[in-house]
């Protein structure tokens, strides 16, 4: 039986779309329960060789007639060349397709309110909490607590206590988008490391039939303080970068003024919120933020969109609960800060209660 469709929200239509999803039948048989009681087969299909060697044949060939099928895929989805820095005529090969820079400050325009928390990448979101008793905490049928991921295996023990009952926006990054990530929120990198595992991909089917998977893939964690002098005033965030089928990296390459001064992050650095962060090598990818526990609170059409009736998630006929994935800007308002000296600011109870119905 062929897979279901999955669909999403488009947040600036607030129409329902369906996602193209490349290669589906093969991720479908390559995630089946067959595949995964044969260990040996999984450990090949899910290791940093095979990565990078489909990374090389899909990607850094100069077009061709094979190649022409991915430009077919990305014309379908309407991607637009016009936003790149490069004219089209320089980008001579599908990765320098994926991993083409933009004209964020034009073509991505960020709220200029400091409270204003921001989205990591242009992607595919899902909101969630770790919270399971909390009258502030988002509508229950958001808690998909270990749905996605394992919060130890995730973060690493040093971190899991500041993110116990976290509030996390997840992004999916498909095939068709920018690659860049920015950094969501002002503050200073209290820690930067990177945690070891395997390759699996970010197509739905995949994700449903893994047990937390995003805890098994490699992954960079990025800790940031926030109740610093000019930051976002949210407490600590942590940024979890992971990687996917396809892609063996991820580079870290945060510029303070457009791209013009890449660098690596460290400790003890100040980051602006909605400067470009890391590339990640092409492919689907992750992005994960954790937020700590009445820090923040989601904005109001991302929660209403995320509740809604009429689309066909994967993830919700995988989970037994609606969870409906709504696609984002990278730069657009993710949530608004709960600073801790103004306790009297509180989630929107009003629409709290409507989702909960």
């Amino acid at each position: 039986m062929p897979p279901t469709p999955h669909q999403f929200v488009d947040r600036a239509t607030g129409g329902v779309r369906t996602e193209l999803l490349t290669s589906d039948a093969i991720i479908h048989h390559l995630y089946s329960p067959t595949l995964e009681n044969a260990p040996l087969l999984h450990r090949i299909a899910s290791s940093r060789w095979l990565s990078r060697a489909l990374g090389h044949l899909n990607y850094d060939n100069l077009l061709s007639a094979r190649a022409a099928g991915t430009l077919g895929f990305l014309n379908a989805w309407g991607v637009d060349f016009d936003e790149a820095l490069l004219p089209r005529s320089e980008l001579t090969t599908v990765r320098d397709i994926f991993e083409r820079q933009i004209r964020y400050w034009e073509c991505r325009t960020m709220p200029p309110e400091a409270h204003n928390i921001v989205c990591a990448a242009d992607a595919r979101l899902l909101l969630g909490t770790l919270r399971t008793e909390s009258k502030n905490a988002l509508p229950r049928q958001l808690y998909i607590k270990n749905k996605f991921f394992d919060l130890d295996e995730l973060v690493g023990p040093a971190w899991t206590p500041h993110f116990q009952h976290a509030d996390f926006a997840l992004f999916r990054l498909t095939p068709e988008k920018y690659h860049w990530t920015h950094t969501p929120v002002s503050g200073e990198v209290k820690a930067i490391y990177a945690l070891e595992g395997r390759y699996h991909s970010c197509n739905p089917s995949a994700i449903v039939q893994l047990i937390t998977p995003y805890s098994k893939n490699r992954r960079i964690v990025t800790v940031f303080d926030t109740d610093v002098a000019s930051g976002s005033q949210c407490g600590l965030v942590a940024m979890v970068e992971v990687v996917a089928l396809m892609v063996g990296r991820i580079e870290q390459r945060y510029s303070a003024t457009r791209y013009d001064d890449p660098q690596p992050l460290a400790p003890g650095m100040f980051v602006e919120r909605g400067q470009p962060k890391a590339l990640f090598r092409p492919g689907s990818s992750t992005v994960v933020l954790l937020f700590q526990p009445g820090r923040i609170q989601f904005a109001e059409d991302l929660l209403r969109y995320a509740q809604n009736t009429q689309a066909i998630s994967r993830f919700s006929q995988g989970y037994g609960q609606r969870m409906v994935e709504v696609d984002v800007a990278v730069r657009s308002p993710l949530a608004t800060a709960i600073c801790a000296a103004n306790t009297s600011m509180q989630p929107n109870q009003q629409l709290e209660a409507a989702l909960s119905l």
